[in-house]
């Protein structure tokens, strides 16, 4: 995995090569096994590389082949190899064994069409020499990130916002569209906005064209439809279950292309205990798994070791378990957030940062089973909104998922950043009324999927793995899985509480006691319950004079917050406060002043 930069000028003036560097060293904890800068005319790109495949000299980035192309890639491709053989076929030369040179010749064979033959996680930056032409892309679920600062005469796109911030002349007024979606929908800003007015993020599933007069067209190359198939009419339950198991192991084998170490992060639930059984099936011995725990807080538990222990002594894994008390979540906090692109509430970002550190001195590949709910169907809510009728699906989906309503927010933002609109509100309202869902519940799912999965979990575990320099894979956004699980009929996704089909291939091969166990959410007692330490971090965040300055919160809210920090609770369950603090302490962690 490795980190991209680089700036495109518009205006006849040089790339600055300084800002380039600045961005590039931001991004070293993503790649900290290599780095390089290549210019040319009105552009130059930065990139960091973490050495997961062994490579010859040749294939060091920024990358040129054939004196046409030079480009910038993070992520994996895994059926590269595949790829390889047929542009060979094709009079391709190669020069190195990298992914990275295979997406170069494929843009050279197919064009921006050459996404459409990609498996696996990626971003990239491509220049074209003839025509000045740089063509940005994003795989189809968003795994790795690409973010954007535009601005008079010039653009620059990284893989982290902090490596922007580093570049300089970012606008970093607040986006209260933004404001609106994260208090609203749980930290989900949906692209194209982030937090800042200055920084865009490319959407998922899209490729960007942009010319040298700064022009630009977005192609999105990919939204499976979420209704049912005519070539799957005749399956029965037991046919779902075999075709879902196979593509998992698909998507689990794909993810075993590694010249190092492939371990998994193990929570004991069934997604991940599912990718411990697939691996092993596969034939992969000596399995690293890796699970961490806190210390119980408010009279909360802080882990789920007696799951991950039996899965571990079942298929014979080298397993760590990690115990961190509460004391060490307050002293982590501040190197999580300043590890965030974006700022992100749930409880668990510590928890990821905390293992990553630990997880990366052993190896540098893991498999998670991050997404598992969201395609599948795994959360409670899902059989509320699948009883409701579908022009009543966004408002239930609504008063369900999202944090509070529009109306509460009066109370809560300065007037400066309070929107007369609920744009939250409208922005589910327009996605679910696209084409291409069948049911309510296929509406919801494909909301899930391709915006909330994205910008929270998704986000969520790519930057705090990379933050260490580990490659975190995710075999349930495997994009055919995904495609076979939107097509499943909706009452089989549901079916036992959630995630039936799941369920019923898990069957197969896992012990029953993890199969039927009660789904679990990864506990994190020291914040959820504002433990001193952590409350002593927030109390001086919304303290301190930027804060002030900022005035993002009506005073009164916070007074009210701080007075009971362990009792407002959104309609969700998230702490209040540290909805409030976390916006904050990212914020100055990133010297927004």
């Amino acid at each position: 995995m490795c980190g991209l930069s680089g700036e495109i000028r518009f205006d006849g003036g040089r790339p600055d090569l300084a800002a380039v560097e600045r961005m590039s060293d931001l991004l070293a904890a993503r790649g900290p096994d290599g780095r390089g800068i290549w210019t040319q005319g009105a552009v130059a790109l930065g990139h960091r590389r973490l050495k997961i495949i062994d490579l010859s000299d040749s294939g060091a980035q920024p990358m040129t082949v054939a004196d046409e192309i030079t480009g910038v890639f993070n992520g994996c491709v895994y059926n590269y190899q595949e790829l390889r053989e047929e542009l060979r076929r094709l009079g391709h030369r190669f020069k190195s064994t990298s992914d990275t040179e295979v997406v170069l010749h494929a843009y050279r064979q197919w064009g921006t069409a050459c996404v459409e033959r990609f498996y696996g996680m990626f971003a990239f930056a491509l220049v074209e020499h003839r025509t000045g032409r740089l063509v940005l892309g994003r795989d189809r679920l968003g795994i790795k990130p690409l973010y954007l600062a535009p601005a008079p005469g010039r653009l620059r796109f990284a893989s982290s916002l902090p490596a922007l911030l580093a570049a300089g002349d970012v606008d970093t007024s607040i986006d209260p569209v933004a404001v609106h979606q994260y208090l609203s929908w749980h930290a989900t800003v949906a692209p194209p906005h982030t937090v800042l007015n200055g920084v865009c993020k490319l959407p998922p599933a899209t490729v960007r064209v942009v010319e040298p007069d700064g022009s630009h067209r977005d192609h999105r190359y990919w939204q499976p439809s979420y209704t049912r198939r005519t070539e799957d009419l005749g399956m029965g339950p037991d046919e779902w279950r075999d075709a879902v198991l196979e593509a998992l192991r698909t998507a689990v084998r794909r993810r075993m292309v590694s010249d190092v170490p492939v371990g998994v992060l193990l929570s004991g639930g069934l997604d991940s205990s599912l990718i411990v059984a697939l691996l092993a099936d596969e034939g992969q011995r000596d399995l690293k798994t890796f699970s961490v725990g806190f210390e119980a807080e408010g009279g909360e538990e802080g882990d789920e070791f007696r799951y991950s222990d039996l899965v571990a002594r079942e298929f014979g894994t080298d397993h760590r378990r990690m115990t961190v008390p509460s004391q060490r979540v307050s002293t982590a906090l501040d190197d999580a957030v300043a590890a965030m692109s974006e700022p992100m509430i749930s409880h668990d970002v510590v928890a990821f940062h905390l293992l990553s550190e630990q997880v990366s001195k052993e190896v540098k590949v893991v498999q998670s089973g991050q997404g598992a709910d969201e395609v599948f169907a795994g959360y409670y809510w899902y059989p509320e909104l699948a009883a409701v009728a579908r022009e009543d699906e966004p408002q239930r989906y609504a008063e369900t998922y999202f944090d509070r309503p529009h109306a509460d927010l009066a109370r809560i933002l300065q007037p400066h950043m309070l929107l007369p609109e609920d744009v939250s509100g409208r922005f589910v309202r327009e996605h679910m009324a696209r084409p291409g869902a069948q049911t309510a519940l296929d509406a919801a799912l494909r909301l899930d999927t391709h915006v909330m999965l994205v910008d929270d979990p998704v986000k969520r575990v790519d930057n705090m793995t990379m933050a260490w320099g580990l490659e975190a894979r995710v075999p349930f956004l495997d994009h055919e899985l995904v495609e076979l699980a939107a097509a499943c009929p909706p009452e089989l996704k549901l079916a036992d509480g959630g995630k039936g089909v799941l369920k019923e291939a898990g069957r197969k091969l896992l012990p029953r006691e993890i199969v039927d166990r009660p789904k679990g959410y990864f506990p994190v007692p020291a914040i959820r319950h504002m433990a001193g330490p952590v409350l002593d971090r927030v109390r001086e965040a919304l303290a301190a004079p930027e804060a002030k300055k900022r005035g993002i919160f009506q005073e009164s809210y916070v007074a009210e917050l701080l007075a009971a920090p362990d009792e407002h609770r959104t309609k969700r369950g998230a702490n209040a406060l540290w909805q409030v603090a976390l916006l904050e302490i990212w914020l100055q962690t990133h010297g927004i002043t």
